[in-house]
């Protein structure tokens, strides 16, 4: 065959294109046993940031055991347990049902002192993508204990500071029901939140969309743990 026809050099670049299809796709079969664990690390590691917990990718599994351990479930809308595995729920699968229809993720955290808190699973849209975090609540069912929120591509120095500790830290203490137990959820402001307000934390300087997409994210799954939270509560005073 003349290597410097066309035919030679089809053929060529059509043996290579195989090649190097085949070997991208071994090297990526390879690594998802990997890959799945890192995933599965990272979001423990996520869990127990909502209970001020810090954590590595070295000892998130061991302090994930001693907390956390089994304690886990899934509820529905009615504040009922269901049969399923809490870790294994897909958030953004469940964004594509009715809120009647999702699974809620719950798990429970024992900390040190002997303390109960309870850790909701979130999932909405930034303004380039998703966005996700954990809330922890009190054992009152209404008091937030700690929050942690991720996002895939929202812009640096804006959006994205929704990751930033400080920011973070604002949940602490908040209200998700009023002093009636009527679910307020909590605000993300822009301009300043008021002195004493239990309901609200200031918004992301630049990161309009953003903390708006925070905010409908928080009110769309309290919504979904609204019942679930208020048995917590009832169950609390029997």
């Amino acid at each position: 065959m003349n290597k410097q026809g066309n035919t030679y050099t089809f053929i060529y670049a059509s043996v290579m294109v195989v090649i190097v299809a085949s070997l991208l796709a071994f090297v990526s079969q390879g690594l998802k046993p990997r890959q799945a664990r890192n995933e599965m690390v990272a979001k423990k590691i996520d869990i127990l940031r909502s209970v001020n917990v810090g954590s590595t990718a070295r000892d998130a599994e061991k302090k994930f055991e001693q907390i956390i351990g089994n304690a886990s479930y899934i509820v529905n809308s009615k504040g009922e347990k269901v049969d399923g595995v809490a870790f294994d729920v897909e958030l953004a699968k469940e964004l594509r049902k009715s809120p009647e229809q999702r699974l809620y993720p719950v798990y429970e955290a024992r900390l040190d002192n002997g303390e109960l808190k309870y850790i909701l699973q979130l999932r909405g849209n930034g303004l380039w993508g998703p966005i996700w975090g954990y809330v922890s609540v009190n054992e009152d069912g209404n008091t937030i204990y700690g929050a942690t929120f991720g996002h895939k591509a929202e812009t640096p120095g804006l959006g994205a500071e929704i990751d930033n500790a400080d920011f973070q830290k604002q949940f602490i203490g908040k209200k998700i029901f009023d002093s009636q137990g009527k679910l307020v959820s909590i605000a993300v402001v822009k301009g300043g939140v008021p002195a004493g307000n239990e309901h609200a934390v200031d918004a992301i300087s630049g990161g309009t969309i953003t903390s708006n997409g925070l905010a409908a994210m928080l009110e769309n799954f309290f919504k979904g743990y609204e019942q679930f939270l208020k048995n917590i509560e009832r169950e609390r005073h029997e």
